[in-house]
């Protein structure tokens, strides 16, 4: 069974990604479903924490969120029956890649696909969707009346967070890159206002929001959320919060797959994803669906950050 695979060297940072053939895996039993994959969704790999989870193996299989329909399921099923169309995030200690052919996962992984909804929108949106909801929900209460600052409003995650926050009837305030992330989020249903653009000044980089920049903008008892997993607070940091009466929190999508205590309340949220990406809530901002022989490059260029656009393959 073919599928991606990465070899991890041993800084964690020098990273191949290759196409090898695996072993079958088992016969479908208890929970599982077989399914058969149609398209998979690319997301960097975090490296630092599958080694702090030793989660770390010499072929690490690449390729978490799929789309595809149920082949096969195990006699303990109760959510899905043969020829269901289904979506999910594979768990981080999956010994199979995303891009297999067929693929054995446990039900309470996947979420029904409604009929509307595409391969590629299904599997390009079920993850940065989940996060979304994190952030505005789960980490903070975003409601109408409120204003959401979307840090690089303009790239996959930020323009689902985005949609949800006009959904929700919050204003949006966003930051962007160039003209043309300029132009792509006009566009959008919501209006976003631009605080700064990269365009083509070099000396772009030293004017890119310090974190006591965007302390000082927080309102009172505003709240931010962000994804830097080594962010350090200085004490003037800390009393600036204190002052506002004002949190940090810290956005990590992996607890749902490190802790089953809320798995109902995962699959509510991944259902919700569903429910708005049907109903035309969400527009995600994917590139065009590739074949599974270009899938090693874009993966390199999805973990050095040189894509703007979700990658997408097709099986």
């Amino acid at each position: 069974m073919r599928g991606l695979y990465c070899q991890l060297a041993e800084s964690n940072e020098d990273i191949k990604f290759v196409l090898q053939d695996k072993e079958s895996f088992p016969s479908v039993y208890n929970h599982y479903v077989k399914i058969q994959v149609r398209v998979c969704a690319f997301s960097p790999v975090n490296t630092k924490m599958l080694t702090e989870l030793k989660l770390q193996k010499d072929f690490l299989p690449i390729g978490r969120e799929v789309a595809g329909v149920v082949i096969e399921v195990g006699p303990k099923v109760s959510f899905f029956k043969p020829n269901d169309e289904v979506v999910g995030i594979l768990p981080m200690d999956c010994t199979e890649s995303g891009l297999s052919n067929t693929l054995l996962i446990h039900e309470h992984s996947l979420v029904t696909k409604p009929e509307n909804v595409s391969w590629a929108d299904a599997a390009g949106t079920i993850r940065d969707g989940l996060r979304a909801y994190m952030a505005l929900h789960t980490h903070s209460s975003v409601s109408a009346g409120t204003t959401v600052l979307v840090m690089d409003g303009a790239n996959p995650f930020g323009t689902i967070v985005i949609q949800l926050a006009h959904h929700r009837g919050a204003k949006i305030i966003s930051t962007v890159h160039n003209n043309e992330d300029k132009k792509y989020l006009e566009e959008l249903k919501p209006t976003v206002v631009q605080l700064y653009s990269k365009d083509d000044e070099s000396a772009v980089k030293r004017h890119l929001p310090h974190k006591h920049d965007i302390l000082s903008l927080l309102a009172v008892a505003g709240h931010w959320v962000t994804t830097e997993e080594n962010l350090q607070l200085d004490p003037p940091d800390s009393r600036l919060l204190f002052c506002k009466g004002a949190s940090i929190s810290f956005l990590n999508e992996e607890v749902w797959q490190l802790s089953n205590m809320q798995q109902g309340k995962y699959l509510h949220i991944l259902k919700d994803v569903m429910e708005k990406l049907s109903i035309g809530t969400f527009r995600p901002q994917l590139d065009e669906p590739i074949p599974i022989y270009e899938a090693t490059v874009a993966m390199e260029m999805v973990q050095k950050n040189q894509v703007r656009k979700k990658q997408v393959v097709r099986l």
